[in-house]
C-alpha cells in the first residue's frame, strides 16, 4: 500500500474533509473501480416499536469472556454474524435479525466486551480496547460455537472487526457488509495530525484522552452516548423507549474502561498487549479484502466517515457500494434495517458452500 493511501487511514474523515485531502494526494483518480449505486428512499424508518428486544440471550464462554448473544433462525442454517458498534448494542439488529432468520440463515448477534451480559471470566485480565482484541474476540466465539463459516456484517466498530475477520480469514468468513467501508486502522497511521475540520469530528475522542473525559463518560454514560446517537443520525427521530433499550447495555461494567481504552490507543495513548501483536502487524499492512462485500453509507451520516471513491481499491473480490437516501445515518442496520437485510442477503447469496 502506498504511503499517501497510510496518511488517509488515520481518520475514517468526515467526507468533506477526506475528499479534500484524498484530493491534494492524487488518490481520487485511483478510485475509478469504485460502483455507486444509488438506492431509492427507504420506507422502513424503525419496522417495530421499542417494546420489540431479544428477550432470550444466550451465554458462551470463549477465550477471555463469556459472552452474551441473540441467535434467531434455524440452527443448521449457514450463519450470518452481526457486530454492533459504539455507542450501541445487540438492538441495532433487532429488525435485521427476523428478516435473515426468515430467510433460512442462522443469525448469530454478540454483545462485544463491554456491552450487554458479555463478562471478562478474569478480574485480572486486562480491559483493553485495541483493534486486534475485538478480532481476537470474534475468532473465539465462533470457535466456541463451533461455527466454521459465516458471512460478517457490522457498522462502526462492528465495521472495523467485520473488515479484520475478512482480510485475515478469508475462508472463514465468507462475505462481508460493511458500513462506511474499510475500517482497518493502525497507531502509526493514526499519529499523523488531519485538517483542523476533520480533527474537530474527532472531539471525543480527545476528550477520552484526559482524566476528566474519564470521568465525564464515567459519570454521564447515557448522556454521552444519546449525544453521540442525535450528532451520528442527525436525522434519525428516535424516542426515549429505543434510545433506552440499547444504553442498559451501556450499565456493563466494563463499558466505560474499555471505550477509554480504545480511543486512547488509537492516539498511541494506550499501550498494545504483546499477546497482540502479531494481529496488530498484520493489520498494520492494510490487508486487501477478497471475500464478495457491499459497503454501505446513509446520505446522512453524521459520523466521521471515508469517502467510498477512496476504499474501493481495497475490496477486490466481487464488490457493490449501496448509497441509501433519506436521511439515513450513522445507525444504519436500525434506521434502515430492511435495506440492511437484503444487502446481507444479496451478498449470502455470493457465498460458495
Amino acid at each position: 500500500m502506498s504511503e499517501e493511501f497510510n496518511q488517509q487511514r488515520r481518520g475514517f474523515l468526515g467526507t468533506a474533509a477526506f475528499g479534500l485531502l484524498a484530493t491534494q494526494l492524487g488518490l481520487m483518480g485511483n478510485a475509478e473501480a469504485a460502483p455507486v449505486v444509488q438506492d431509492s428512499p427507504p420506507s422502513d424508518r424503525g419496522i417495530t416499536n421499542a417494546g420489540t428486544r431479544f428477550s432470550t440471550l444466550k451465554q458462551l464462554n470463549a477465550g477471555v469472556l463469556n459472552v452474551g448473544y441473540a441467535e434467531a433462525g434455524p440452527a443448521d442454517g449457514y450463519p450470518i454474524l452481526l457486530l454492533h458498534g459504539w455507542p450501541y448494542d445487540i438492538h441495532a439488529f433487532v429488525d435485521v435479525a427476523p428478516i435473515l432468520a426468515a430467510a433460512g440463515y442462522r443469525v448469530i448477534i454478540p454483545h462485544l466486551r463491554g456491552y450487554g451480559t458479555t463478562r471478562f471470566l478474569s478480574a485480572d485480565t486486562l480491559r483493553n480496547g485495541q483493534q486486534s482484541v475485538f478480532t481476537a474476540d470474534a475468532i473465539a466465539f465462533m470457535d466456541a460455537l463451533k461455527v466454521d463459516k459465516a458471512v460478517v456484517a457490522g457498522f462502526d466498530w462492528g465495521a472495523r472487526i467485520a473488515n479484520t475477520l475478512a482480510a485475515l480469514w478469508p475462508k472463514r468468513f465468507t462475505a462481508l457488509v460493511s458500513v462506511s467501508g474499510y475500517l482497518i486502522g493502525s497507531q502509526e497511521v493514526n499519529r499523523k495530525p488531519l485538517p483542523p475540520k476533520a480533527e474537530l469530528q474527532w472531539w471525543y475522542q480527545y476528550y477520552f484522552a484526559t482524566e476528566r473525559g474519564e470521568a465525564g463518560y464515567r459519570q454521564y454514560t447515557h448522556e454521552f452516548a444519546r449525544l453521540i446517537w442525535e450528532l451520528a443520525s442527525p436525522q434519525w427521530k428516535f424516542d426515549n423507549a429505543t434510545f433506552a433499550r440499547s444504553a442498559a447495555s451501556l450499565d456493563n461494567p466494563d463499558h466505560v474502561a474499555i471505550s477509554i481504552s480504545n480511543y486512547r490507543w488509537r492516539l498511541g495513548l494506550a499501550p498494545s498487549e504483546a499477546k497482540y501483536e502479531a494481529l496488530e502487524q498484520k493489520l498494520a499492512q492494510f490487508p486487501n479484502i477478497t471475500v464478495p462485500t457491499i459497503t454501505m453509507e446513509g446520505d446522512a451520516n453524521g459520523a466521521p466517515h471515508p469517502d467510498p471513491k477512496v476504499y474501493a481499491k481495497k475490496f477486490l473480490g466481487k464488490y457493490e457500494h449501496r448509497h441509501l437516501t433519506g436521511g439515513i445515518g450513522h445507525n444504519l442496520p436500525q434506521e434502515a434495517p430492511r435495506a440492511f437485510a437484503q444487502a446481507v442477503l444479496d451478498v449470502a447469496k455470493l457465498v460458495a458452500r
